[in-house]
């Protein structure tokens, strides 16, 4: 099994926001391949579905972002998985908008989700990191994350979407770091 988390805040006011692009991109995935409802479970919203044999589970912490790790602990102790069998989707500030990196382990930089997670499971798991770009100013940092997505930003965000949509298809559990390299190209 492959748990995948998207970060992001729950309510409305949080919807269209960066710092739910993990949340938009799960949303994207279920609807693209017929999951069924997300329903509440392990402290957020969970659904599942197989491709193959392979079973994946999309998860959206409703704990709010600073204390993702409760919700994903939850859901890695009822399978029993390993941390090498999660990946979270997450905003990064460090890349342009729009762009998309692949990561296994590594630090949190600064991000308090991934922050979350790290102390709770530790931090050998998956990341995928989509780019919404830095305001230019560390102070502004905050109200950049929080702040919804323009106009101006709706063609690059869809399109991301998509491809991560598109890209789910070709999850294989023996390969996934193939897959996720795919994401990249």
């Amino acid at each position: 099994m492959l748990l995948c988390v998207g970060l992001g805040n729950p309510g409305q006011q949080y919807l269209m926001t960066r710092h739910n692009i993990g949340f938009m991109a799960l949303d994207a995935v279920a609807q693209s391949y017929d999951f069924p409802d997300f329903k509440k479970k392990f402290q957020g919203e969970y659904t599942e579905r197989k491709f193959g044999d392979v079973s994946l589970g999309l998860l959206k912490p409703q704990t709010y972002m600073n204390l993702s790790g409760a919700s994903v602990q939850s859901a890695m102790a009822f399978y029993k998985l390993k941390p090498e069998n999660l990946l979270v989707i997450h905003d990064d500030l460090d890349l342009v908008p729009g762009q998309i990196k692949v990561k296994l382990g590594g630090g949190a930089g600064g991000h308090n989700g991934l922050k979350s997670i790290d102390q709770t499971i530790g931090n050998n798991y998956w990341r995928l990191r989509l780019g919404i770009g830095h305001p230019g100013d560390r102070h502004l940092v905050t109200n950049h994350v929080l702040s919804a997505f323009q106009s101006t930003d709706y063609d690059w965000l869809a399109s991301l979407l998509q491809k991560i949509a598109q890209e789910f298809v070709h999850l294989k559990s023996d390969k996934t770091e193939v897959w996720l390299k795919r994401l990249t190209v």
